[in-house]
């Protein structure tokens, strides 16, 4: 396999004339404000070595990446108790789509849909106020990137909270078929602020580590999740995603992976690396655009694939 720090700096110079491709997600006013030519990525390997390029030292949304981290907490806290409440199959739908609900009594297909997530924050809401919930979050998140300066850009979450029909309209679609506990509108504003969480690409593929090393971080030694676990959380980023373009995304990359409309996406390499790529221009889908083909090209440089070399 060629150096890992030669090919992460060919993919940013090779792809450097197409930054800003791709729309912001300015149906979040404050994502409007980003600028769309960022692009950083970094890939954090196992064995302790981090091969960096571009903006990977820049701060960003990540948004439904949030969600990774969310379900790895519900999981731990009730098993698989959880999938009583939400599925795990492919929308087929866009992530904000309302359609599937109304067909399926108001169970979300899968946790990284925005119904299936607000349907996992649901969850971790027992027993806590929304304030502590979300430092729960925020604490879980720390832990696995080992980093005390991961933050909540509270502009981000005050934006979606000033913004967040569709999601309102999900939470209250989901309220009126009794598929949440608590009210709508703590539900919301916990998942706002976990959307809102800031990382930069180094610190996102540091957080991600556990799921590439068969759930134990290998840096701090901690164990985050069993080995069984780890595998499952994977397989349904590789099925889920990325929404309704995670066969897509599974036919050109070939790894787990879960995006987020700030335009950065998480992917894992089992037994290799967790890689973070940040790009805030997203294709039609809502994934980001240049992101996808950052690592569609890492992928194809190394080797790196659930299907095989």
């Amino acid at each position: 396999m060629p150096d890992l720090q030669t090919v992460v700096d060919e993919i940013h110079r090779e792809l450097s004339p197409r930054f800003g491709e791709g729309r912001v997600a300015d149906y979040i006013p404050q994502l409007a404000r980003v600028r769309p030519d960022r692009f950083g990525i970094a890939v954090q390997t196992v064995d302790g070595g981090v091969h960096l390029a571009g903006d990977a030292d820049v701060s960003f949304s990540i948004q439904s990446i949030s969600k990774v981290f969310t379900l790895t907490i519900a999981l731990g806290k009730l098993g698989d108790a959880i999938w009583k409440r939400v599925g795990r199959e492919p929308s087929g739908t866009a992530f904000n789509s309302i359609v599937q609900l109304e067909r399926e009594a108001g169970i979300p297909r899968n946790p990284f849909i925005n119904a299936g997530a607000l349907a996992i924050t649901d969850l971790l809401l027992a027993g806590h106020p929304p304030k502590a919930a979300i430092g729960e979050i925020l604490r879980f998140v720390r832990y696995l990137a080992d980093d005390e300066d991961i933050v909540i850009d509270h502009e981000v979450a005050r934006s979606e909270a000033a913004t967040g029909y569709r999601n309102a309209a999900l939470a209250n679609f989901m309220r009126s078929f009794d598929r949440l506990n608590h009210p709508v509108e703590h539900v919301l504003g916990v998942y706002f602020h976990q959307c809102a969480i800031a990382m930069s690409c180094r610190q996102l593929a540091r957080a991600g580590l556990y799921l590439a090393a068969g759930g134990s971080n290998p840096l701090t030694g901690h164990r985050v999740v069993s080995r069984q676990r780890a595998r499952r959380i994977n397989a349904l980023m590789l099925t889920c995603g990325h929404y309704d373009g995670s066969g897509d995304f599974a036919y050109h990359v070939g790894l787990p992976g879960k995006s987020g409309v700030g335009g950065g996406i998480l992917a894992i390499a089992p037994g290799n690396a967790s890689i973070a790529v940040w790009s805030p221009g997203l294709n039609d889908v809502g994934n980001s655009a240049l992101g996808t083909v950052a690592l569609e090209m890492l992928a194809a440089r190394t080797g790196w694939s659930v299907f095989g070399a």
